[in-house]
């Protein structure tokens, strides 16, 4: 626990014990750019400056502004959210914060409750799914989803399917000691460990998925999208907190890194890491890489010809997270032993964790597609006992040696 010269108390996960109203994470000015969803419909007019909401409204503005359509879900427009209406997911989207994503469109709200009287041990879980329409046609724009939920390690589909999508290299650290990280379209945030309740082998996480694809390519609404996506993550992270009966408050960063951009490899640091080497056969396929999340919970590497990734490398040292994803070595693979560590190896994954200072850390080798590179599927198996040891020494958790079983033919 720290105290600034504010007063503000803040413990090891940057929650702040006092009621400081959160700030934003870096949009200094949210009317000076098209809404957040700009770059998934391109529009040739600009959107029209939000107006104040939440001041008093009357009886009938309520009626034309939100109407319940069903349990638990209501629809209103962004300029006239109702002021005795609870805030979008569990009572935490500030009207900033949707101004900042969502502007003048048109919202339906679709929420399950997140209750705080769960048995001891039991899973969280609640969604809420914001669907933006133009207010002229109706027309849908894109859904934003934010959920509640727990990565358990010993319920392996969600927790192996998970890193994709939230372990991407575009995502950056959110800071300031967050658990978390956020890209364009992607966030999210850890729960603290006294308020989940999942167990040794669980972490639970509020995330943030805008659009069901994850857009790899570069967009000039790139840092006021992820500055508004940092937004909707801290305020639901909040609200989660206190549904779940729990103390604290997460303080939103004032300032995010670069936007990681894709850069020609350098075969003998591959992936910016010191001491890894690419082989030639690989070089023509894997020449460009993109490093994210560098100096927070996960760091990741995706390495591709065109700007799509064929190939990851990811270093997991958030304690919790690495923990729940640290169960996926025992369903499957050759087992693969090193001087402190263990871990399991296949076609196209390989995974390990291995000790450190602060607690396990988990490093990944993956070819998403599962396709041959280099005109033979030996990449992971030749690459991954490299990038353990390179990794171990870089994080002071080695000198770690890692004994790979000879390859069979045909077999792994």
């Amino acid at each position: 626990m720290t105290t600034d010269d504010k007063g503000t108390t803040t413990d090891e996960k940057g929650m702040a014990t006092d009621d400081r109203k959160e700030t934003g994470s870096g949009t200094k000015n949210p009317a000076a750019r098209p809404s957040a969803l700009r770059r998934l419909v391109p529009t040739r007019t600009a959107l029209r400056p939000l107006r104040p909401t939440r001041t008093a409204v009357t009886g009938t503005a309520l009626v034309l502004a939100g109407a319940l359509l069903g349990a638990g879900t209501v629809a209103w427009r962004t300029d006239t959210l109702p002021l005795l209406k609870p805030a979008p997911c569990w009572n935490s989207l500030s009207d900033t914060t949707l101004d900042a994503m969502f502007r003048d469109l048109t919202l339906k709200v679709d929420e399950q409750a997140l209750e705080s009287d769960r048995p001891l041990g039991a899973r969280a879980f609640a969604q809420c799914r914001i669907t933006s329409h133009r207010r002229e046609s109706g027309r849908v724009l894109t859904r934003t989803v934010v959920r509640v939920h727990t990565l358990d390690g010993m319920d392996g589909d969600e927790s192996s399917r998970w890193p994709d999508e939230y372990l991407s290299s575009h995502m950056v650290a959110l800071g300031g000691d967050l658990p978390g990280l956020a890209s364009p379209t992607r966030g999210w945030l850890a729960l603290p460990q006294s308020c989940e309740g999942a167990g040794s082998h669980a972490i639970t996480v509020v995330d943030v998925a805008v659009g069901e694809q994850v857009p790899d390519q570069r967009s000039p609404y790139d840092l006021q999208d992820r500055d508004a996506v940092t937004r909707v993550l801290v305020d639901a992270a909040n609200g989660a907190v206190r549904a779940l009966g729990c103390s604290g408050v997460y303080r939103a960063p004032e300032r995010l890194p670069a936007v990681p951009e894709w850069r020609p490899a350098v075969p003998d640091a591959f992936c910016g890491v010191r001491g890894l080497g690419l082989p030639g056969r690989y070089r023509q396929e894997l020449e460009l890489t993109r490093v994210g999340g560098a100096g927070g919970a996960a760091r990741t590497c995706d390495a591709g010809s065109t700007g799509s990734a064929k190939a990851r490398m990811s270093t997991v040292v958030a304690p919790e997270l690495a923990e729940a994803l640290s169960y996926q070595i025992r369903r499957g693979g050759v087992r693969v032993e090193g001087t402190k560590g263990h871990g399991a190896l296949g076609p196209a994954q390989g995974m390990y964790v291995v000790p450190c200072q602060t607690g396990d850390v988990v490093m990944r080798v993956d070819v998403p597609s599962g396709e041959p590179l280099g005109g033979r599927g030996d990449f992971v198996r030749e690459l991954f006992p490299a990038y353990v040891e390179a990794e171990a020494a870089r994080l002071g958790c080695g000198p770690e040696k890692v004994r790979t079983p000879a390859a069979r033919p045909g077999a792994y």
